[in-house]
C-alpha cells in the first residue's frame, strides 16, 4: 500500500486539477447566460496545499473552518474527494443549484461550517464560535471535545476594519481554540499589498494575546540554504520587493536566474548554487513557499498543545503551479483551454475523465479510497446537529405599569422570564455593545449575572458601595458584555444563533442596540441572517422620538432595512402587550426549522422561522385596556397589524400607524370623529409580515391560486375602497406607503425623511409633521381630493 504521505502529495495536485477544472468548465464548456460567469483559479491555487494539510490531517470533526472566499473550488474539491460533494454539484458550479461561489452553508450540499462570502466577516465568525463554545462549556452543555475555530484568511481581507474589532474583543474575553491561517501571497484585487505587512500582522496580534507562526520557507528552500550561498540566498528573498517576486514567478526559471546571476555578481558560492539548478528546478525552488509545502503545514499544526489563539502567516504564490502564477491581473483571470489541456496533460488525466476522482492519480484506487476513509476530519461524516427545542410556555408576571415604553417593558419581560420561566430563561444569553443599561437589560442581568470562565467577585457589592447593578461575573450567568462595535454585536449574535447546529446545543440569544446604529453593523447582520443564524435583536431607542439626543442618534431607515433583511422578522410593536406576545412567539419562531413544510393561511412560511427584530421606543404610553380585543388579539399582533378602532361601511379616511405614534394617531381620530363618524385606524405592529403576507399571495395567485388572500387583504377589506388611508410612522415614510397599493386606497404618507435635531418629543413631532394637527390635515387633505365638502365640514 502506497504510503499516506506520497498520497496527500497526489491529492494536492488533484485537487489543484479539480478546482482549476471547475472553473474552466463553468466559464468556457458548460453553456452560460449573457454576462461572465468568473471564479477564482489563482486564489484557490493559492491557498490549496493549506486546505489539504488541514483537511487531511490537521482537523478534527470537532474543528469548524471558516474557508477564504475565493478558495471555495478547492475546498468543493475536497468535499468531493471525501464524498460529501456530488460531481453534479461541481459541474454546476456558479450556476443555478450548483456549488456556491463562497462557501455557503444554507446554499451548498457539502458541510460548510461558517459562510463567508463577505470578505472578512467569515474570520471573525471563528473567534465569536469560540466564545459561543465556551459559554456552552462553562455552563456545562458541550457534549464533545472542544474544537479548533479556524478561519483561512487572504492577506487582502486583513484589511476589513471588523477583523480588529474582533480581535479586540477576543483579548478582553480571553479567547481560546481559535487559529487564523493568512494566505500571505501579497496580492490583492486590483495588484500588490504594500511591503512589510507581515512583520505589522506580527505586531498586531502578538499584542492581542495571540502566537503568530510564520511559515516562509518549504523543505527545498531550507535545504538550499544549507548548502554553499544558501545564506546569500534566503538574504535575497527575505529581501526581495513584493512586486519583482511575483513577476519573476510568473516569467519562469530563465527570468529568476537572469536576475540571480545580477544580483550574485562576484559572490561565486551563490553563483555556483544557482548554477546546480536547471531552469524549470530552479523555478520550482524559488516558489517553494511554506505555504505551498502541506507536508511542513500539517507538521507545524499538528504540534500545537495548547489552546492559546495561534496566527499562522503563510507565505505563498497567487495562482502556485498554474500558468497564472504571481501575475498581478491573476486575482480574477482564467486559465485558456490551451494552458487548461497543458495542465491536464502535466496531471495525466485523460479527455472525458477530468471529473473522475481516482483519474491521474498515480496509486491503485483502493489505496487512495482507504486513505480517505481513514481522514480524521470525516470520521462521523458531515457534523450538522440539532437540538430539541427549549419550551417557551408557562404563565409570565411582568410589571407592567399603567404608562410605560416599550424599551422599560422590554427589561420587565425579561425580568419576568428570569423569575417565572426558568427552562426558558436558562437558554436565554443576551448581549449588548456596552449599552446594556440603556437598553433596560440592566433587571436581566441583576438578576442572572454576567458569563465569565472564572468566578469574579462584585467589588462594588463587596466594597458596601451603593449601586443598583448587581454585575457579578460567574460561569452561569446569561449576559456577555460586549465593547461599542456593532460588527462585533451581530457577528456574535450570528455564532451564539448557530450554537444548535454547530454544538448540538440550543441557545437563544437577545441582543441589544441603539437602533440608529444597526447601520454600522449592517453586513455582519445580513452576514448572521445568511447565515440562517436564530437571534432576536432589540434596537432600542429609536425614531426622532429619541428626541434630546439629536439628529445624530434619530434613525429613520431601519424600518426599511427590517423589511428588505431575508430572515428577519421586524416589529415595531406600540404597547407593552403586543411587545409580550411577540416575544413569547420569537422565542418560539427562532426554534422553527421545517422549510418543505406547506405555506401557512397567511403566506408567511412561519415554518421555516427565523430571527426577529423589535424597534423599541422610551417614550412612555398609556396603555390600552384590551378587554374587547377578543382571544385573537394575540393571532393578530403576530400577524402584523389589526382594527384598533375598526371602520364603518361608510368610512371616508382611516389612519394606519405604527409604533410609537400610537397617541398621536388616536388623538386625530378623535378630533376627526368630531365632525365625520366611521374614523378607522389601524394598529400596525409588523408592516414587514404584512408586506411579506402580501407579496406572498400575490404570486401564489400568479401561479394559479385565486384563493391566496394575505392577513393585510383580509384586514383592508373593511375599509372603502374609495377612503383615503393616512399612514404615519417614526421613520421614512416608504415603510408605509405601499399599504395604498393592496386595494388601491389613496394614501398620504407621514414620516420623516430628514435629519432630525434636538427637542421636545411635541417640537420633533412638529417639525417633521408627526403630531395629531398634522395627521387630521392630511386626512383632510386625501378627504378633499374625494369630496370637497367634508373639507367644510371639518373647518
Amino acid at each position: 500500500m502506497a504510503e499516506p504521505s506520497t498520497i496527500r502529495q497526489a491529492l494536492e495536485k488533484k485537487t489543484l486539477w479539480l478546482s482549476s477544472w471547475m472553473i474552466h468548465n463553468a466559464n468556457n464548456v458548460r453553456v452560460k447566460g449573457r454576462i461572465k460567469v468568473g471564479g477564482h483559479q489563482a486564489s484557490s491555487a493559492s491557498m490549496n496545499a493549506i486546505l489539504n494539510a488541514l483537511y487531511f490531517d490537521v482537523l478534527r470533526p470537532e474543528d469548524r473552518v471558516a474557508v477564504k472566499p475565493h478558495a471555495s473550488p478547492v475546498f468543493h474539491a475536497i468535499q468531493y474527494l471525501l464524498g460529501n460533494q456530488t460531481r453534479q454539484q461541481l459541474e454546476d458550479f456558479r450556476a443555478f443549484g450548483g456549488a456556491q461561489p463562497y462557501p455557503s452553508r444554507t446554499k451548498d450540499k457539502d458541510d460548510v461550517d461558517f459562510s463567508t462570502g463577505s470578505v472578512g466577516m467569515g474570520v471573525a465568525m471563528t473567534a465569536f464560535a469560540s466564545m459561543t463554545q465556551d459559554y456552552l462549556a462553562g455552563h456545562g452543555w458541550l457534549d464533545q471535545p472542544k474544537g479548533r475555530m479556524i478561519a483561512l484568511v487572504g492577506d487582502a481581507e486583513l484589511d476589513e476594519g471588523n477583523i480588529y474589532e474582533a480581535l479586540l474583543e477576543g483579548a478582553k474575553h480571553d479567547l481560546r481554540n481559535c487559529w487564523w491561517v493568512i494566505d500571505y501571497n501579497r496580492q490583492s484585487l486590483d495588484g500588490v499589498v504594500s511591503e512589510g505587512l507581515n512583520a505589522r500582522f506580527h505586531d498586531i496580534f502578538v499584542a492581542s494575546g495571540w502566537d503568530v507562526i510564520e511559515l516562509k520557507y518549504g523543505s527545498l528552500m531550507q535545504a538550499a540554504f544549507e548548502r554553499p550561498g544558501g545564506k546569500q540566498l534566503r538574504d535575497w528573498i527575505d529581501g526581495c520587493d513584493n512586486g519583482l517576486y511575483s513577476a519573476l514567478t510568473f516569467k519562469g526559471g530563465a527570468a529568476w536566474r537572469e536576475q540571480l546571476e545580477a544580483d550574485f555578481v562576484g559572490d561565486n558560492e551563490a553563483l555556483a548554487l544557482i548554477a546546480d539548478y536547471h531552469d524549470e528546478q530552479l523555478s520550482d525552488l524559488m516558489g517553494n513557499l511554506a505555504g505551498h509545502d502541506a507536508a511542513m503545514i500539517a507538521e507545524t499544526m499538528n504540534a500545537i498543545d495548547h489552546d492559546r489563539p495561534v496566527c499562522f502567516i503563510c507565505y505563498t504564490i497567487k495562482g502556485h503551479g498554474l500558468p497564472l502564477a504571481g501575475h498581478k491581473d491573476n486575482h480574477a483571470g482564467i486559465m485558456t483551454t490551451a494552458q487548461i489541456e497543458g495542465l491536464r496533460s502535466d496531471m495525466g488525466i485523460k479527455p472525458g475523465d477530468e471529473w473522475e476522482p481516482m483519474a491521474g492519480m498515480p496509486f491503485a484506487a483502493d489505496d487512495v479510497q482507504a486513505f480517505l476513509d481513514s481522514v480524521p476530519f470525516n470520521a462521523k461524516g458531515t457534523r450538522r446537529y440539532s437540538a430539541a427545542p427549549v419550551p417557551t410556555g408557562g404563565d409570565i408576571a411582568p410589571r407592567i405599569k399603567d404608562t410605560i415604553s416599550t424599551q422599560e417593558a422590554f427589561g420587565q419581560i425579561l425580568h419576568a422570564i428570569a423569575s417565572d420561566a426558568p427552562e426558558l430563561a436558562e437558554r436565554i444569553v443576551t448581549t449588548s455593545p456596552d449599552v446594556s443599561v440603556s437598553t433596560n437589560l440592566g433587571p436581566w442581568i441583576n438578576k442572572t449575572g454576567l458569563f465569565a470562565k472564572i468566578d469574579q467577585p462584585d467589588v462594588f457589592r463587596d466594597q458596601s458601595v451603593p449601586s443598583v447593578q448587581k454585575w457579578r461575573r460567574h460561569t452561569d450567568g446569561r449576559h456577555v458584555e460586549l465593547g461599542i462595535a456593532e460588527n462585533n454585536l451581530f457577528t456574535f449574535l450570528g455564532a451564539l444563533g448557530l450554537s444548535h447546529s454547530l454544538f448540538g446545543q440550543r441557545l437563544l440569544p437577545v441582543g441589544t442596540v441603539y437602533d440608529p446604529f444597526i447601520c454600522r453593523g449592517l453586513d455582519a447582520l445580513n452576514y448572521a441572517c445568511y447565515q440562517d443564524a436564530r437571534f432576536m435583536l432589540a434596537a432600542t431607542p429609536s425614531g426622532v422620538s429619541l428626541s434630546h439626543e439629536g439628529g445624530a442618534h434619530q434613525s429613520i431607515s431601519t424600518p426599511l432595512i427590517g423589511m428588505a433583511q431575508d430572515g428577519l422578522a421586524t416589529f415595531e410593536p406600540a404597547f407593552a402587550d403586543e411587545l409580550e406576545v411577540i416575544m413569547r412567539w420569537g422565542f418560539e419562531y427562532m426554534q422553527r426549522d421545517q422549510p418543505d413544510a406547506k405555506p401557512e393561511a397567511n403566506w408567511l412560511r412561519d415554518e421555516k422561522g427565523g430571527s426577529i427584530y423589535l424597534r423599541l421606543s422610551t417614550v412612555p404610553l398609556e396603555q390600552v385596556d384590551r378587554a374587547a380585543m377578543g382571544e385573537g388579539f394575540a393571532q393578530q399582533v403576530i400577524d402584523g397589524g389589526y382594527w384598533l378602532r375598526r371602520p364603518e361601511p361608510g368610512t371616508r379616511v382611516a389612519i394606519a400607524y405604527t409604533g410609537v405614534v400610537a397617541p398621536e394617531a388616536i388623538e386625530a381620530a378623535g378630533l376627526l370623529s368630531e365632525s365625520m363618524r366611521g374614523i378607522g385606524v389601524l394598529a400596525i405592529t409588523s408592516a414587514d409580515r404584512l408586506n411579506a403576507g402580501w407579496q406572498a399571495a400575490e404570486r401564489a395567485r400568479q401561479r394559479g391560486d385565486g384563493d391566496a388572500r394575505s392577513v393585510l387583504e383580509t384586514l383592508l377589506d373593511d375599509l372603502p375602497r374609495d377612503a383615503g388611508l393616512v399612514t404615519v410612522t417614526d421613520a421614512h415614510p416608504a415603510a408605509l406607503s405601499w399599504i395604498g397599493g393592496v386595494h388601491g386606497h389613496r394614501v398620504k404618507s407621514l414620516g420623516v425623511e430628514h435629519f432630525g435635531q434636538a427637542g421636545t418629543v411635541e417640537d420633533v413631532y412638529h417639525l417633521h409633521g408627526l403630531d395629531a394637527n398634522a395627521i387630521m390635515h392630511a386626512a383632510q387633505a386625501l378627504m378633499g381630493g374625494r369630496a370637497p365638502h367634508y373639507l367644510a365640514m371639518l373647518a
